[in-house]
């Protein structure tokens, strides 16, 4: 059975949630102000929501709605509109450099997608979501 293209993503997810609440959790504490915790979270609800109606549109075999999405909401465009330039001095390096690898790939599935070419671009949101991945499974901010 194929497994879904996020299913690693939901998985660190599910599991960052639940131990975030244990004693144990292995991952780093990145200690941010409530505020900017809160704006962070709305961030990552925001790219999850992206990358679903990514993946409903090129289920659908519209690529080029797929590549405005992941630009405008993921990709290098977006880093404006999520204030990522007054985040950023309060993430770890390693958190910072998940991010920035996060923007780049989904500029880069962007123009991959852009292409028309549906394997490729799958190939490429690999990259996106590998790079959540790499971000959850080291850092927590609760």
């Amino acid at each position: 059975m194929k497994q879904h293209p996020l299913f690693p993503l939901l998985l660190v997810i599910s599991l960052s949630t639940t131990l975030a609440h244990a004693e144990d959790d292995p991952r780093q504490l990145v200690q941010l102000p409530e505020m900017m915790q809160q704006h962070m979270m709305s961030n990552m609800r925001d790219h999850l929501v992206a990358l679903n109606d990514i993946l409903t549109n090129m289920a659908n075999d519209e690529l080029d709605k797929a590549a405005e999405i992941a630009e405008s909401r993921l990709g290098m465009s977006s880093l404006e509109s999520h204030g990522a330039s007054h985040m950023a001095g309060f993430m770890p390096e390693g958190m910072r450099d998940a991010g920035t690898a996060m923007h780049k790939a989904a500029s880069r599935f962007a123009i991959k997608a852009q292409e028309g070419e549906a394997q490729p671009a799958y190939k490429a949101l690999t990259e996106v979501t590998s790079a959540c991945v790499a971000c959850h499974a080291s850092f927590r901010i609760r």
